[in-house]
């Protein structure tokens, strides 16, 4: 196989992180493709509001989205939009193995396909999916205008759909397992001058029921007293963290016991030429702005690895150096 029928990088998922890795790659005169199976943006274009993203006090998450796509797509990157089935790592090279039986042949891959919704996983919540039990505010809320909906959660995803769900339905029960919530400060104290939300100390939800019509009430549970009770609600909105998805991780790739990638610093896995960034990759915080740090890491580093890979090519002492003479 000759070098031209090679990707110098393959990145796999198109949210913040991935394309962060787009950018720096592209800056890095790198031969990149992205691959998205959905919209790009990831988790973050579902998010009614971002404020926390370092020079935008207040965006939607849509619009920060965008912003990562376009500047991604101003280099000129290759994105297709399909699914990825397997990465299948190699000595000389790794493939990577599209549903429409594609096959890419690359130095070097980029995982980024963060995580999903976790699931309460009770008696009601599959049996009523898309039918009052859901795991996103922005895109169902509407739905919901002047209803009664739960809210379970306690950490900032919880407190900012709350929030979001405030300004739509009549009521708000924000159900928590515990007697504080996780969510920062700043949204805490939002969560409880809001007067439509009524927060639901040391519950949780142990059934959600419906009827004709859709989810009708769930069963609680206090967790001091086991004490149980029925409330009525129209819907159910579920944001109690994320699982990785980590189905495309190869085997032998070392994982934590939660399922999330074990890397170093530099998002580099035990199987070289492969890195883990943004929310698969085990670390301290998930937040956009360290998934797109993420992604100028492991792009900076994939490029010094093919720069070291290629034979007959000056190799830069630093990553930092690949990206200077790229500019």
């Amino acid at each position: 196989m000759s070098e031209a029928d090679l990707y110098d990088v393959v990145i796999v998922g198109g949210g913040p992180g991935g394309l962060s890795a787009g950018i720096y790659a592209m800056r890095a005169a790198l031969e990149t493709i992205l691959i998205e199976k959905g919209a790009a943006g990831g988790q973050v274009a579902i998010s009614d509001a971002v404020e926390n993203y370092p020079g935008f006090e207040h965006i939607t998450g849509y619009e920060l989205s965008q912003k990562f796509l376009q500047h991604a797509q101003s280099y000129g990157m290759e994105i297709v939009q399909e699914e990825v089935v397997a990465v299948e790592p190699g000595l000389d090279f790794h493939t990577v193995r599209l549903a429409n039986g594609d096959i890419l042949k690359t130095h070097t891959v980029i995982l980024a396909t963060g995580g999903s919704p976790r699931k309460l996983d009770i008696p009601g919540e599959d049996e009523y999916y898309g039918k009052g039990v859901s795991y996103c505010g922005v895109c169902d809320g509407f739905f919901f205008r002047e209803k009664t909906v739960v809210v379970v959660g306690g950490g900032d995803t919880a407190a900012e759909e709350a929030l979001y769900l405030a300004k739509l339905a009549k009521h708000v029960y924000l159900v928590h397992r515990r007697d504080a919530l996780r969510a920062s400060m700043i949204l805490q104290q939002r969560v409880k001058d809001e007067c439509k939300i009524e927060i639901l100390w040391n519950s949780i939800v142990t059934e959600i029921k419906a009827n004709d019509e859709g989810v009708n009430a769930v069963d609680l549970q206090d967790t001091q007293t086991g004490e149980q009770r029925e409330l009525s609600t129209d819907g159910v909105f579920v944001f109690v963290g994320f699982v990785p998805n980590n189905q495309l991780v190869p085997a032998g790739i070392k994982m934590n016991a939660d399922g999330y990638v074990v890397t170093n610093e530099k998002c580099e896995t035990n199987m070289p030429g492969i890195y883990v960034i943004g929310d698969l990759r085990e670390k301290y915080a998930k937040q956009i702005v360290v998934a797109a740090a993420d992604g100028c890491t492991a792009a900076l580093v994939a490029a010094y690895f093919v720069e070291m890979k290629k034979s007959g090519e000056a190799v830069c002492e630093t990553p930092e150096e690949i990206l200077s003479e790229a500019q």
